[in-house]
C-alpha cells in the first residue's frame, strides 16, 4: 500500500489578505477553483518548483460561522528557508509579527491573517545567533 502527500487545507476569512501573506513567504498560486454551486473558492499555493506540496486556502463565500475561531486544530504549516534571518526581516518589514523569533538561528514561528501557525526552519545547519533576533522575546502564542 502506498501513500502520497497531497496538500494541507486551511479555511480563510479574507482570501486576498491570506494570498498576500503566503506570497510574502514566497509561495505562488498554482491553481484556483470557484464553485458557484457550493459557494466556495479553493486556491492552491506552493513554493516555486514544488507544486506537489501545496497549501489549499478554502474560502467559503457565505462565511464560516460555527468553526473554531483559533484555527489551531491542525497544528502548523512548516517551510524550509535559505536564510531564516532574511525571511523574518522581510516578513516583519511587511507588517507580519514574528511570534517566536529565530533566536537559535534555526526556527521561527509567525501567524497568517487567519491565525494559522507557520513554522520557518533554516535549511541546513543553524545560522550563528544574531541580533536583533537573539534577544527578541516571543510575542503572543505560536
Amino acid at each position: 500500500m502506498s501513500l502520497r502527500y497531497l496538500h494541507t487545507m486551511v479555511r480563510v476569512k479574507d482570501l486576498d489578505a491570506s494570498i498576500a501573506f503566503y506570497k510574502l513567504l514566497g509561495l505562488e498560486e498554482t491553481r484556483r477553483t470557484d464553485n458557484d454551486g457550493g459557494r466556495f473558492t479553493l486556491v492552491f499555493l506552493a513554493p516555486p518548483g514544488q507544486h506537489e506540496t501545496p497549501v489549499e486556502l478554502t474560502y467559503n463565500w457565505d462565511g464560516d460561522e460555527g468553526l473554531p475561531s483559533d484555527s489551531r486544530h491542525f497544528g502548523h504549516l512548516a517551510y524550509e528557508v535559505d536564510n531564516i534571518y532574511e525571511m523574518c526581516a522581510h516578513l516583519q518589514e511587511n507588517g507580519v509579527t514574528i511570534n517566536r523569533p529565530p533566536r537559535d538561528g534555526r526556527m521561527a514561528f509567525v501567524r497568517s491573517p487567519d491565525n494559522v501557525s507557520i513554522e520557518l526552519l533554516q535549511r541546513g545547519e543553524a545560522l550563528p545567533p544574531a541580533e536583533p533576533w537573539s534577544s527578541m522575546e516571543n510575542t503572543g502564542h505560536w
